[in-house]
């Protein structure tokens, strides 16, 4: 079983954008350091407080100051992108990571970039699907090239020079191309149903309520079953808040401080979502309220926290409802005490993820 850390990532108003760079930087370093094994990294054009406009870039400048962890964009929204663009900068940093990536791809869901990129929301998966076909196109043609997808075309005919190579894209390091992965974050999922019927890996989010995550997997598999595939929960990647201290008292004080980073995280998740009419993906029945959606039932819900034997008790409850997963995907919080946060990854890698793959391996094997 593996370890991943999410991170949006997400910051109070009021710092510099070097100061949460510097704080996502110092997070993804110390992840690698404790062990885990793969960082996933948001991007937004237009949101303040989400600072990394482009997630390859951000995650280049941690190939040299780690050495185990994939590094890998969660996700590219790829509506928002050129598709030989992103398959130029993909090949580029597969190579200087020699490998150490894996490739997430969305539609791109926040109404500010939709807006500032004039995209389509209804029309977010079919463009996805597009400029990834177009990608894989790209790398597996010579040139010239003369392609299309039902969005995308790419031309390199007059402008080609074999001698000088003139007119040549660059293929990926891995062969044939990085393993892919998209998120989930609807009941039912239909970018879940696409990703079994391509092979890709799945993301749950981790705002999703537990009935929601279960129901992303079915997706996945009726999608991966109807294609003739084996779906194989390895590939699935189940996202949480998970905080863990050394007593679960010291847990309950950190949770009960009105100001800590969960709470803020999901009083912003809440505001977002409510703004754009998607407050329905916190519910957790069909004729719950809007103003049930609290932040006390979002934590109830989707944190984990407490010392090392509850949370992993409740890991190992989460996993008995949905099922097994090949992933743990912890949500990056930021670091209003960098103390605890620090000894949360390191006791959530080196003491929960043991005894959480005890239980999951046999699963997981018996698929």
């Amino acid at each position: 079983m593996k370890l991943a850390m999410f991170m949006q990532p997400l910051h109070r108003t009021g710092l510099s954008y070097h100061e949460m760079y510097n704080q996502d930087l110092a997070g993804a370093v110390h992840a690698d350091a404790v062990g885990f094994d793969e960082l996933w990294v948001g991007e937004h054009t237009t949101q303040r407080t989400e600072p990394i406009t482009n997630a390859l870039q951000f995650l280049s400048a941690l190939i040299p100051l780690t050495k185990h962890m994939k590094l890998c964009p969660g996700v590219l929204n790829l509506p928002q992108h050129s598709p030989a663009r992103v398959a130029a900068d993909i090949a580029m940093f597969d190579h200087m990571s020699k490998g150490r990536f894996l490739m997430g791809i969305g539609p791109g869901g926040l109404s500010s970039d939709i807006e500032v990129y004039g995209t389509d929301r209804k029309l977010g998966a079919e463009v996805m699907l597009s400029c990834y076909e177009m990608i894989r196109a790209i790398w597996a043609t010579q040139p010239p090239y003369n392609l299309a997808t039902d969005y995308h075309k790419v031309s390199i005919q007059h402008t080609v020079n074999h001698e000088l190579q003139l007119g040549y894209m660059p293929v990926p390091y891995q062969n044939p191309f990085p393993r892919v992965a998209t998120s989930a974050m609807s009941h039912a999922s239909s970018t879940a149903k696409l990703a079994g019927a391509k092979d890709w890996d799945l993301m749950s989010a981790y705002f999703c309520t537990r009935d929601a995550v279960v129901s992303q997997w079915q997706a996945y598999v009726q999608g991966a079953e109807r294609a003739g595939i084996k779906p194989d929960a390895r590939n699935w990647k189940v996202g949480r808040s998970v905080f863990v201290a050394d007593s679960q008292a010291q847990a309950e004080d950190y949770m009960a401080d009105a100001s800590n980073s969960i709470r803020y995280c999901f009083e912003f998740m809440v505001k977002n979502l409510s703004s754009i009419g998607l407050i329905s993906a916190f519910k957790t029945r069909p004729d719950m309220l809007d103003a049930e959606v609290t932040i006390e039932h979002c934590i109830r819900e989707m944190v984990i926290y407490g010392d090392v034997n509850s949370v992993t008790e409740q890991l190992v409850a989460l996993s008995e409802q949905t099922g097994p997963f090949g992933t743990l995907m912890t949500t990056f919080h930021e670091w209003d005490n960098e103390t605890l946060w620090k000894r949360s990854m390191e006791l959530t890698a080196k003491n929960v993820m043991p005894r959480l793959s005890d239980h999951m391996g046999p699963l997981l094997d018996a698929q």
